[in-house]
């Protein structure tokens, strides 16, 4: 397995790592069994960052990939995130909780999930607005100082926030969206700040929710609660907008002999050593399909001609319902 160095201070891991949110929540009926199937596999396979959070699957996330990489935690680069907090009488509802207090009871909840002694990296998954994030990240300094946690990290962060935060402690990683139709970081100095502090950039989405992949033909290929069906991009007018540009896609993958995944995963790749996108999926299929995207290579001129085909701010619809929890 390729690997790339996570930032300028932090240890090779995967190339390609994997997203675990799908499994619990959010795209459709979960398969446990599967999912420990495939994190296992995947593991296998070489891929090392392995991806949660405390709040997917009100928590039950972080106990499936604890379950699944029981006996292999020495080939695992783990990653969780804290600060979405769910209200269990609306479980649609969120609120962000940075508070350093919050900070240290959220980590160890973490570290009882998913039955481990430390993990890898930690992001505060949303900025909290209310607590600067000098205090916030000072908390998780002190995780690092205790053992709890080896590496820190920020989740749609903003470039100032990101500067203060890394004054305080070194940032390794900064986990964002980022794929040919969400590149806000490349236009909102995001990826500038995140590379003159020596951050790992890790792209989570980088397939575009599935869109990117061309198996979503139709606004009714969703199960009835997968919460793409309220999301911008995939309702109404922008939903077949969206689909004309993944038409593009796919004619380059026939003329490559790969698949449109493939392609939307070799882009990433190609923007640098220090780019590790974490495609999410439920199924070993999908995942070796994803990781033979590491063998795709891109000429100049196939990367020029996906830019032109999806500049930034090519995708119709925001990313959310609600931008205001990212770019804080």
């Amino acid at each position: 397995m390729k690997q790339h160095k996570l930032g300028a201070r932090g240890p090779r891991v995967s190339a390609l790592g994997l997203g675990c949110m799908g499994m619990s929540e959010f795209y459709g009926a979960r398969d446990d069994a599967q999912s420990i199937a495939t994190i296992q596999h995947a593991i296998d396979l070489g891929v090392t960052m392995i991806d949660t959070a405390d709040m997917y699957g009100a928590g039950s996330n972080e106990r499936l990939v604890g379950k699944a990489i029981a006996g292999r935690r020495d080939r695992v680069f783990l990653a969780t995130k804290f600060g979405i907090v769910r209200d269990d009488a609306a479980p649609g509802k969120r609120r962000i909780n940075g508070r350093p207090e919050y900070v240290k009871s959220a980590c160890d909840a973490s570290l009882q999930r998913l039955d481990v002694s430390y993990v890898d990296l930690y992001y505060q998954h949303r900025v909290d607005l209310d607590v600067p994030i000098e205090e916030t990240v000072g908390a998780m300094a002190e995780l690092v100082e205790s053992g709890k946690v080896r590496y820190l990290g920020l989740s749609e962060a903003s470039a100032q926030t990101l500067r203060r935060a890394h004054a305080v402690h070194p940032i390794t990683a900064v986990q964002n969206e980022w794929s040919f139709w969400s590149r806000d970081l490349e236009e909102n100095s995001q990826l500038e700040a995140a590379r003159d502090c020596g951050c790992g950039i890790v792209a989570y989405s980088p397939l575009g929710r599935g869109f990117l992949t061309g198996a979503i033909k139709r606004p009714d290929d969703f199960a009835p609660d997968d919460f793409r069906r309220s999301s911008p991009r995939f309702t109404g007018e922008n939903f077949f907008k969206n689909r004309a540009l993944v038409d593009a896609v796919e004619k380059l993958a026939h003329a490559k002999h790969c698949s449109a995944s493939q392609i939307a995963l070799a882009w990433l790749l190609a923007q640098g050593d220090d780019v590790v996108p974490i495609p999410g999926t439920k199924r070993v299929e999908y995942l070796e399909e994803n990781l033979r995207a590491i063998d795709v290579v891109l000429s100049k001129e196939e990367c020029e001609m996906l830019d032109a085909i999806f500049p930034p701010n090519a995708a119709s619809g925001a990313r959310y319902p609600d931008m205001s929890f990212v770019n804080r």
